[in-house]
C-alpha cells in the first residue's frame, strides 16, 4: 500500500472568474495535496491511505466521508479538538488558479507522536510535500514519519509543492527543510519554475541521490531524470476547465506507473519505460484538468482505449 503524510482540506474554489475580493459564490470541494494523490491512486487501481489532521467539525466530517467514499485507507487519520479543518479559497482567472491559505488549521498542527507507527507493516512506499514544511508541529510529524520509513527501508517520496507566501521572511529555514526533504527522498517531482527557484538558492537536484526526478512543466509536458538519462514527454493535449491539483494527478500516475511496472521500490528504468511513465503521467495530468476540482483523475476504466499507454493499463486491469 502507498501512504501520504499531509494536508487534508477544503477547497472553496471561485465559481465567478474575478479577483477573490469580488467573489459571491464559491463552490465546495475536497483537496490537499497529498489528499489529492492518493485520490488519484485508487482511482486508477492502486490501494492507498493517507495520514493527515482534521478538525473535530462537520468539514472534518465531510473530508473523511469522501476519503472513504474513494477507497482510501482513512485509519491513521489524527482529529483535532482545538484547532479547525483546514479551508483554501482558491481563484480561477483564464483557467489559471491561486490560493488563499490560513496558518492556523488542524493539519498544521499535526504533532509528533500523534502517527500511528503500525502504518509501516503495511507501506510499500511513503509520500509527502512540502506545505506541511511550512509550519511546526506538521514539519516535525512529517519528518519523523519520513525517518521512520527510510529506518525501513521503505521508500520515499516528495512534492516540492512551494507555496512561498507560507515562507514569508524565513527562505533561510526554506533552504534548510528543502535540503532535508530532498536528502531523504528516492523519487522528486517538482515544477520547472521550482527547480530554477531552488537552483537561485543554491540547491542543485544532482547533490542529493535520487532515483527519479520528474520535471513538471505545463503546456510544455514534463521531463524524467534518471541519473544522466534524461527524457522529455511531450503534453497532452486537452481544453483546460480548472487545473487545481494536475500536479497532485501528475505524482499519482508516476507512482501508479512504477508500482505497475514493479519498480516502484527501484526505479531504474529504461529510456523507453521512462517515456512511458512519462507518457501514462502526462495524460492523467492533462484529463484532470477537464473537470474542476482537485479530486478529478479519470478512473482506470476511462484509459482501456488508449494505445499509447496500454502496457501500464494493462498490468493495473489484471488477467
Amino acid at each position: 500500500m502507498i501512504f501520504a503524510i499531509g494536508e487534508l482540506l477544503i477547497d472553496f474554489i471561485a465559481v465567478e472568474p474575478v479577483d477573490l475580493r469580488d467573489v459571491r459564490t464559491f463552490e465546495k470541494h475536497p483537496g490537499g495535496a497529498p489528499a489529492n494523490m492518493v485520490v488519484g491512486l485508487r482511482r486508477l487501481g492502486v490501494p492507498a491511505g493517507l495520514i493527515s489532521k482534521v478538525g473535530r467539525d462537520p468539514f472534518g466530517e465531510f473530508l473523511v466521508e469522501r476519503l472513504r467514499g474513494e477507497g482510501v485507507d482513512t485509519r491513521y487519520m489524527v482529529y483535532d479538538s482545538e484547532v479547525p479543518t483546514g479551508v483554501v479559497f482558491v481563484q480561477l482567472k483564464q483557467a489559471q488558479p491561486s490560493f488563499l491559505l490560513y496558518d492556523r488549521t488542524a493539519y498544521f498542527n499535526l504533532r509528533p507522536g500523534e502517527i500511528d507507527r503500525r502504518f509501516l507493516d503495511e507501506a510499500d512506499h511513503l509520500h509527502f510535500g512540502g506545505v506541511m514544511l511550512a509550519r511546526e508541529p506538521s514539519r516535525s510529524a512529517c519528518f519523523e514519519a519520513v525517518g521512520w520509513a527510510r529506518e525501513r527501508s521503505i521508500p520515499v517520496s516528495f512534492d516540492v509543492n512551494l507555496r512561498l507566501h507560507l515562507w514569508e521572511g524565513r527562505l533561510g529555514e526554506l533552504d534548510e527543510c528543502m535540503r532535508k526533504a530532498l536528502g531523504l527522498a528516492d523519487i522528486v517531482k517538482l515544477g520547472d519554475g521550482e527547480r530554477r527557484f531552488l537552483e537561485e538558492r543554491g540547491i542543485r537536484l544532482d547533490e542529493f541521490d535520487l532515483k527519479l526526478v520528474a520535471v513538471t512543466k505545463g503546456e510544455e509536458g514534463s521531463e524524467l531524470i534518471r541519473g544522466d538519462l534524461r527524457v522529455e514527454i511531450p503534453a497532452e493535449k486537452v481544453e483546460a476547465v480548472d487545473p487545481t491539483g494536475a500536479g497532485d494527478a501528475y505524482m499519482a500516475a508516476l507512482l501508479v506507473g512504477l508500482y505497475a511496472l514493479g519498480r516502484l521500490k527501484d526505479p531504474r528504468l529504461s529510456e523507453g519505460e521512462l517515456k512511458l511513465l512519462g507518457r501514462f503521467a502526462n495524460l492523467v495530468a492533462g484529463l484532470s484538468t477537464t473537470r474542476r476540482g482537485a479530486w478529478s483523475v479519470p478512473r482506470i476504466e476511462a484509459l482501456e482505449d488508449r494505445e499509447e499507454i496500454k502496457p501500464i493499463v494493462e498490468r493495473l486491469r489484471g488477467p
